[in-house]
């Protein structure tokens, strides 16, 4: 039985991680402090050699609403969620979101994120449920994406449309119920791997469309090797569960026949 009980309340943060965001940072941090006022920012730098850093304190310095968390590498989208989260719990807040830096989420679009969470425990911005899109992404991206999520949710059995999104909001009560310390992975796959333990623990997840803009300023973090490893640790997941899947019916039909001699 889900928990969703109602209206959120509370306090808010959105977990924003960064490495060489130093054009996008301000940009996205004011943008979402005007869209989402109630929110606050927890900037997780992985030691960004550009600065972004500092920035960073230097926004905090400006807007007791902004906080920053150093790290001193980088070590994976998924490990500078990860400890974002933990020190958002730490600190006592009710809702904690996610989303990137560099403008492919739009803090504009988050109030819709919210709204929808007075019925749910994780919601999902999806670029691919009816109304949702991409902005100047190539035929052939759209393809691997869309292809990527189609693959998760036959192997996985999970009836999301895009698990690998990161624009996204957590109930407090959800993080709590999915055992952050056992989670292994540190890239993109990370983004399924949470939505399935939510899934898996019988909690509600809603997906709302959005409009996804690739970024105009810096480089992107993705890279084959993170295609790679997303794509092993999924199959692994899969693999796994349809195993246990097949001892589950094995083991029914032995104590089937037991009984029935």
């Amino acid at each position: 039985m889900s928990p969703a009980a109602g209206p959120v309340s509370g306090r808010m943060v959105m977990v924003v991680p960064t490495y060489n965001e130093v054009d996008n940072l301000a940009w996205i941090v004011g943008r979402l402090r005007t869209a989402a006022p109630r929110f606050d920012v927890l900037v997780v730098d992985d030691g960004s050699p550009d600065g972004t850093g500092d920035l960073a304190d230097r926004l905090a310095a400006d807007d007791p609403q902004v906080q920053v968390v150093h790290r001193d590498q980088k070590a994976g989208l998924g490990a500078a969620y990860l400890h974002g989260f933990e020190v958002a719990l730490a600190r006592g807040y009710d809702v904690i979101g996610e989303m990137d830096a560099d403008g492919s989420h739009q803090p504009e679009q988050l109030p819709r994120l919210l709204a929808a969470l007075d019925d749910a425990d994780l919601v999902l911005g999806s670029r691919w449920v009816p109304g949702g899109s991409v902005v100047n992404w190539p035929l052939t991206r759209k393809a691997l994406s869309r292809g990527g999520n189609l693959y998760t949710r036959l192997l996985l059995g999970v009836p999301v449309r895009d698990a690998t999104g990161g624009f996204r909001l957590f109930r407090r009560s959800t993080l709590e119920a999915i055992d952050l310390g056992s989670v292994r992975s540190v890239g993109y796959c990370f983004q399924a791997d949470l939505a399935c333990r939510t899934l898996q623990a019988g909690l509600r997840v809603v997906e709302v469309p959005i409009e996804f803009v690739e970024r105009v300023r810096g480089e992107s973090k993705m890279s084959p090797d993170v295609a790679v490893e997303s794509l092993r640790r999924i199959t692994g997941w899969g693999l796994r569960q349809r195993r246990a899947q097949l001892r589950d019916v094995f083991s029914r039909r032995r104590r089937s026949n037991q009984d029935a001699r």
